[in-house]
């Protein structure tokens, strides 16, 4: 069938990177299987099964020269993947068929391969989450002292800096950091349990000794790369570790949507936007337009995220007893999906914050414009040292604060309030005194300097842990 005529999942063909791509492969994911299954027979020889070297040698020889075509077929015949790809090994290694999955249940190499994928998609992560740290670090210190207006319920508010407001985007990035490491931590294979969990086949094998059975578990976990098994299962390892594994995700998508929605809330103010390239289009109708479409799509891919983490937890929530199947066709996609579309978000954030175009002089005429109404308490107390009423000083304030802002909304003027101060012989003050008052630094607090505290005491310490981790650039595609 021609590939146009049937569905692409976007996350593969506009979104994820090629290196996200391929952990959730049927090329990595079967050729694992059979990594396993080697693992298995090896620690089996080791315990003191008859499993021989040539048979091992013959299995090590075909890990990855797979006939997806002879495995389909059989899975057509048999209904059953892992016994489709255990006779489709078998064939290549004649020798080695009797002891293929010996003692092992489906979801060995189905549990275990699963781990294996979602540890290193998680390392992957990792990589995507320290770039876009390392970017926002340097975006911080380079606009640490650069005023300009916070909002509380998008209202103008008192002013904060650019630097110390990308403080809080690496913040929300860090607590998700750190809760990626303790996901690492608690990603552990299922081993080698059997059936119901009981390791009976293994008890069987091993005539009843059960320090051969244990350590199996111990052997095959270690030759995966990890310290140790779960210690307890049933058939499966717990499918609550799905769903924490897609929560950690979703917290990840609710930190990147956040900063889209202020980059986009910033694009429509004019003050910051995300790169826009020589030929980019941002309407197919109006010519002039600059949307802000990565951070559209971050949002949008975000939203996704959050929203497939609701299939981990119903799913650990509905399984019976020691195994039920119902959790394997929306694994196949909840999982995988999952990690491409954070992977793709990843991605886009640090092409976004990479290219963020910042406009001071935008930012000091939106400044300018509020600075007035937020410098009256300043005014006030200065009128008060020179032997003003406070309370009768608060109401003039009011009256003009609210005359001022009926001129500029209803008739579009431009702020008068410093006219009105100035003209206000109660203030005692003049329009040349008070607009020396009007410096946008002198109203932001200590923002600049928690940015730059901050940065030096808690972020760059952080990133040297980092050092050795990279991820490689992931070309954005549309």
């Amino acid at each position: 069938m021609n590939p146009n005529e049937k569905y692409s999942s976007p996350l593969s063909s506009r979104y994820a990177s090629d290196e996200m791509q391929y952990l959730f492969s049927p090329q990595f994911k079967f050729s694992t299987w059979r990594r396993l299954w080697i693992y298995l027979a090896e620690a089996e020889q080791e315990l003191g099964l008859d499993i021989t070297d040539e048979q091992l040698d013959e299995m090590r020889a075909h890990i990855e020269d797979i006939d997806f075509e002879k495995a389909a077929a059989f899975e057509k015949k048999l209904r059953h993947d892992v016994m489709a790809h255990v006779h489709t090994y078998g064939e290549l290694c004649p020798n080695a068929m009797p002891i293929i999955h010996l003692g092992a249940t489906s979801c060995y190499v189905g549990d275990n391969t699963d781990i294996i994928i979602m540890r290193k998609a998680l390392e992957l992560i990792r990589a995507r989450l320290v770039a876009v740290l390392r970017v926002l670090r340097d975006f911080a210190c380079k606009y640490k002292s650069q005023p300009t207006l916070a909002f509380t319920h998008f209202q103008p508010a008192q002013p904060t800096t650019v630097g110390k407001r990308a403080c809080l985007w690496i913040n929300d990035l860090t607590l998700d950091l750190e809760e990626l490491e303790q996901v690492i931590k608690a990603v552990l294979p299922l081993g080698s349990k059997g059936t119901t969990g009981t390791q009976a086949s293994f008890l069987e094998l091993f005539d009843g000794d059960y320090s051969k059975v244990k350590k199996i578990d111990d052997i095959i976990a270690k030759k995966m790369g990890f310290e140790k098994a779960v210690p307890v299962s049933g058939q499966t390892y717990s499918r609550k570790l799905d769903s924490r594994v897609l929560d950690l995700l979703s917290h990840i998508a609710q930190s990147a949507h956040k900063f889209s929605n202020d980059i986009r809330l910033l694009a429509h103010l004019k003050e910051v936007e995300e790169p826009f390239e020589k030929n980019q289009i941002g309407s197919s109708a109006m010519a002039y337009k600059r949307n802000p479409m990565r951070s559209e799509r971050i949002a949008s891919l975000s939203r996704y995220i959050m929203t497939d983490a609701q299939n981990a937890a119903i799913t650990a929530s509905a399984q019976w007893f020691e195994r039920t199947l119902d959790d394997s066709a929306n694994k196949r996609i909840s999982i995988p999906e999952g990690f491409l579309a954070c992977d793709a978000v990843l991605s886009l954030y640090a092409n976004v914050a990479n290219g963020l175009v910042v406009y001071p002089k935008v930012i000091e005429k939106h400044m300018m414009q509020e600075l007035p109404f937020m410098a009256t308490e300043n005014i006030m107390m200065d009128a008060v040292k020179r032997g003003g009423d406070r309370q009768e000083l608060h109401e003039l304030i009011r009256q003009h604060s609210m005359a001022a802002g009926y001129a500029v909304k209803m008739e579009g003027k431009d702020n008068d309030l410093l006219d009105r101060i100035a003209n206000d012989p109660h203030f005692g003050v003049t329009k040349q005194e008070l607009e020396h008052m009007m410096k946008p630094e002198n109203f932001i607090g200590c923002a600049a300097m928690q940015a730059e505290s901050y940065i030096n005491e808690v972020i760059d310490p952080l990133l040297a842990k980092y050092q050795a981790v990279n991820a490689n650039e992931n070309e954005i595609k549309v």
